[in-house]
């Protein structure tokens, strides 16, 4: 097999150690092979940094094994050709597996150019992930919460979710607040309502009179306090990812002009796949990355399951959100896209269609650096004009009617 990097080295990351073997030599002659553990202090990975560089090595691989491969890679990068690989890319022979084999089996297939290199984002852009991701996480635990004081309220007889859209909003939380404190008479509690509220005043009367017990006060101040906590941790954590988009705000600029962004979900997109595509080299590359397109099971000339792949979670969900956005937008290739699609495959698959079309929408514009150009909503009767009028044709025959065909003036 041919060799094509003669003085590499591979790394088998845990959280306490980590195993380097090294692979030096011409091609055509057996390599010298050595051997060492490391721990993963900041010393001691300065400490394999300086031995690999004593050994001549050039090349680097690892596996991406959880986060414990941050730390060396921060502490690698910028002295050596690194390479961060999957994990099921490079699983070694069952029965056979220790630290050392699996450090001699990454530097082996390093050295014969068999490794395909993981995309790991600059610092800023990790920065940016990081944030955007804690957002999502915090403001799914916030719903959670939600939910649960809309469960105790109804445990309590409390039906304000019947009348107040917005359980938690500000007339709501002035009303769970006086309950709180003990207030039962419900001409009371409907008197704290604002807004358009106030006009329910009849409905609310009805909602607040249940059955309100101290355990209840307690359950609604400690779930209040939660709730309250994560909705200031919401808005820290979007001060935060404004300061944040400085390098990348010109690209969710762009993003945001496509049908269903908004300026967290394009904050998010941008944050995941760059605010370039040179990492990627076409478009089904990065919807593949993004677990956005079917996948490939054929053998013996058979295709079987086409399910797709996990690929970027986080990105695939934001995606998938947009898509039901987009395709609720009058007037849109989008919305069309869904339609079409929705009625022979159902909504499922539509909307997983229509977040490889945003997908792929996405990598033009930043490639391009170009605003989105909407095709129309009949972007597919255009397409298929000539097939369109044979099928409406058809259809009012067979209903028994004579159909002729004129040009309009």
């Amino acid at each position: 097999m041919r060799v094509m990097n003669c003085a590499c080295a591979g790394l088998d990351v845990h959280q306490k150690t980590v195993v380097a073997c090294t692979l030096l030599g011409a091609a055509g002659a057996d390599p010298q092979m050595e051997k060492r553990t490391f721990g993963t202090s900041t010393r001691q990975l300065l400490e394999l940094a300086d031995w690999l560089q004593q050994q001549g090595v050039q090349q680097v691989a690892m596996e991406s094994t959880g986060t414990y491969w941050k730390p060396v890679w921060a502490v690698l990068e910028g002295q050596f050709d690194l390479t961060l690989c999957n994990a099921a890319h490079i699983k070694q022979v069952p029965g056979r597996k220790t630290d050392q084999r699996d450090a001699e089996w990454i530097a082996d297939l390093l050295r014969h150019g068999l490794l395909k290199k993981s995309f790991v984002p600059p610092q800023p852009q990790q920065d940016l992930r990081e944030l955007t991701r804690y957002r999502a996480q915090v403001s799914a635990d916030r719903s959670a919460v939600s939910n649960r004081i809309r469960k105790l309220l109804e445990g309590a007889n409390i039906k304000l979710g019947s009348v107040a859209s917005d359980v938690l909003g500000v007339s709501g939380r002035r009303m769970l607040e006086a309950i709180v404190n003990g207030e039962t008479d419900p001409l009371r509690l409907a008197d704290l309502a604002l807004g358009q509220l106030k006009e329910k005043r009849a409905q609310l009367i009805e909602a607040l009179n249940g059955r309100v017990r101290d355990h209840h006060r307690t359950m609604l101040r400690l779930e209040l306090a939660q709730w309250k906590f994560l909705d200031a941790l919401v808005v820290e954590l979007e001060q935060a990812i404004e300061e944040a988009l400085g390098p990348f705000l010109a690209a969710v600029n762009l993003v945001k002009t496509i049908p269903g962004f908004s300026d967290v979900s394009a904050a998010a997109v941008v944050a995941e796949v760059g605010a370039n595509m040179e990492q990627f080299a076409e478009p089904g590359r990065l919807a593949s990355w993004a677990g956005m397109c079917p996948g490939n099971n054929e053998s013996a000339g058979k295709q079987y399951s086409g399910k797709t792949r996990s690929g970027n979670i986080w990105l695939k969900r934001i995606l998938c959100q947009v898509a039901w956005a987009a395709s609720r937008t009058g007037n849109s290739y989008f919305a069309a896209l869904f339609r079409r699609i929705a009625a022979k495959r159902g909504k499922k698959r539509a909307v997983l269609a229509v977040g490889h079309a945003l997908l792929v929408a996405i990598f033009a514009m930043l490639k391009k650096q170009q605003s989105y150009q909407d095709l129309g909503a009949d972007y597919f009767d255009r397409l298929h004009a000539d097939g369109l009028k044979r099928y409406c044709l058809r259809k009012l025959e067979s209903m028994g009617h004579r159909v002729i065909l004129e040009p309009a003036a």
